[in-house]
């Protein structure tokens, strides 16, 4: 028996994802935006079947996942108003009576968060960054740090989207005055007293639980890369020039100028982007997983880091910075990656009928 590509008989892996009872009704593998991972999957020899989430019937998904040998989660933290908040337990407790889940919600508290920028200030990708963990020390130390090192991006450290992240800079010759940006699409700037500015920001203590502050970033109209990965292995990348924390141009944010360039997709061999590569499979993955304590099998199947230019270094080379990992809802997804997917998927199923359990 080829052991490295065994699956074990009759397995079944749920693709979940949020939608309303009539999606749920009429849900198949070919009329949802994972077809692609869908097909790969049955490639392996791995069934997968589509599982609609909402709260309003969360007890019904809740038995359907427990048929399963596996889970694969695509819900953003925040949708439309909707959060995590009662999904999260949910998968806990599928996760510890039967299946695997990925990304598991303690996994994803870890890495997916923005608390993540923080915690691995000091390896490769870091820059300066600072967390506040109560609206007090905000209050305290924010202003000063704003004068004294130039404009930073604050950011509530769950969401997605540009929600509940903010560029913001001192007015020169205003006391205590700010000029804030939301990076949320279709947003202009506001200036605004700084006071009144970080009120406005004490909520994302409540859902959150923190602020990450960190330095802007000058190089951030030369774009943005996203670098996926599967478990700890590179699927491929995405290259954007975005406008989130750019000021739009004088016809407003709605301008042609104003809309983000499209994301051109590239494998995982891409030349461009090979230094990127190495760095993150052979230096930065390995570390993020000892600073969480994340082993190779809890590491998401899918997920991904957003990464800046930074500074160019003595040789002119170009450095990256972190601005966000995304493990709990990474999509779209080069063309490259349900295939990484799917061998991951295959690997997991293969150590847990190895482990002799579920998950």
């Amino acid at each position: 028996m080829d052991i490295e590509h065994y699956v074990p008989p009759r397995t079944r892996i749920a693709i979940l994802c949020r939608g309303d009872a009539a999606m749920r009704r009429g849900a198949t593998a070919y009329n949802s935006r994972f077809v692609r991972v869908f097909d790969a999957l049955a490639a392996c020899g791995i069934e997968a079947i589509p599982v609609i989430y909402d709260e309003s019937f969360a007890d019904d998904v809740r038995e359907q996942l427990l048929t399963v040998d596996g889970v694969l989660v695509w819900v953003d933290p925040i949708h439309q108003g909707k959060t995590r908040a009662e999904l999260d337990p949910l998968l806990r407790e599928v996760a510890a009576k039967r299946p695997w889940v990925s990304a598991h919600p303690d996994v994803i508290l870890k890495m997916g968060v923005k608390e993540v920028l923080y915690r691995t200030r000091h390896l490769g990708w870091g820059a300066d960054t600072h967390r506040y963990d109560t609206a007090a020390a905000f209050r305290a130390e924010f202003p000063s740090r704003l004068r004294t090192a130039g404009p930073r991006v604050l950011k509530q450290n769950r969401g997605n989207g540009g929600q509940g992240v903010w560029k913001v800079e001192a007015v020169p010759n205003a006391d205590a005055t700010v000029r804030v940006l939301h990076a949320l699409r279709g947003s202009r700037p506001e200036q605004m007293p700084l006071d009144e500015f970080m009120a406005r920001c004490e909520p994302y203590f409540g859902w959150g639980g923190c602020i990450i502050d960190q330095a802007f970033q000058p190089r951030l109209p030369e774009g943005m890369i996203r670098c996926y990965v599967s478990g700890s292995k590179v699927a491929g990348f995405g290259q954007q020039l975005i406008k989130a924390l750019i000021p739009p141009p004088a016809e407003g944010p709605d301008a042609p100028e104003a809309q983000p360039g499209p994301r051109i997709m590239h494998g995982p061999d891409a030349p461009q982007f090979q230094t990127l590569r190495r760095l993150m499979e052979h230096e930065w993955i390995p570390q993020l997983s000892a600073t969480f304590e994340i082993d190779e099998a809890s590491l998401p199947v899918i997920w991904d880091a957003d990464f800046l230019y930074g500074p160019r270094d003595a040789d002119g080379a170009d450095t990256y910075v972190l601005c966000e990992i995304n493990a709990s809802s990474c999509f779209a997804i080069p063309d490259e990656a349900p295939a990484a997917i799917a061998r991951t998927v295959r690997e997991r199923l293969r150590q847990a009928a190895g482990a002799g359990v579920g998950r």
